[in-house]
């Protein structure tokens, strides 16, 4: 309301300047209110309190703790560099496959950390009573010390398979850039072979296609390890 009265005044000036010019009044009247009554709505909607929709299925997955979302977030940005190697790799894979065992990881990772993020809170209210004033050899202080370290436990087993399936959507980005990146100064090393070549008279050396043989099995193991 205060902002909508804050912008009344100039549009009530801009009317009455309409009107002294010679312009209709109630025109330009109706068309400020209109304008004002616009402007309200917007702002009164913006104001309201937000309400998120959680999915009701079982196979959706809501992460809402920062890190989780973030390693998620990190991972959908390599699983995007990984498809923009595919055009450039031609028949050494198969799209529909690496894009099957690519959505499976993504999907595994998304599990590993929506349980992460349920034992990040469970530590949390562990570590909440661990200063209750209680005797050390209650049976609920030992109860409660007992469900802390297989939290910690669990907590560090569901972080390393997260670590895992991070590190192998990462190799394969990085083994398709890598030999994309390779093809190409080979090719502009060939290129510059047969030039040099024909400017000097001088004859071609050895082709490099055992070193990138090895880089094509290379490209090829990482992408067979995502697909574990």
């Amino acid at each position: 309301m205060t902002l909508t009265a804050r912008v009344a005044l100039p549009v009530l000036l801009v009317v009455a300047g309409l009107s002294a010019a010679g312009f209709s009044w109630w025109l330009a009247a109706g068309g400020g209110a209109a304008l004002l009554v616009a402007f309200w709505r917007r702002q009164a909607r913006a104001a309201q309190q937000a309400a998120f929709a959680v999915p009701r299925d079982t196979g959706s997955r809501v992460l809402w703790t920062l890190p989780e979302r973030a390693a998620f977030q990190g991972a959908l940005a390599a699983s995007q560099r990984v498809r923009r190697t595919w055009p450039a790799l031609g028949d050494m894979i198969d799209p529909v496959a690496a894009d099957r065992s690519l959505t499976r990881a993504l999907e595994e990772l998304s599990e590993v950390l929506a349980r992460r993020q349920e034992l990040r809170r469970l530590r949390e209210d562990l570590a909440g009573v661990r200063d209750a004033d209680i005797p050390a050899d209650s049976p609920a202080r030992m109860a409660a010390d007992l469900q802390e370290e297989r939290a910690g436990a669990a907590w560090r087993e569901a972080g390393e398979a997260a670590n895992r399936i991070l590190r192998s959507i990462d190799t394969a980005a990085r083994a398709g850039e890598g030999f994309i990146r390779e093809r190409q100064v080979a090719a502009t090393a060939r290129h510059a072979e047969r030039t040099l070549a024909r400017v000097t008279g001088a004859g071609t050396v050895a082709e490099s296609g055992p070193e990138l043989a090895d880089r094509t099995e290379a490209v090829i193991a990482a992408y067979r390890d995502l697909a574990i």
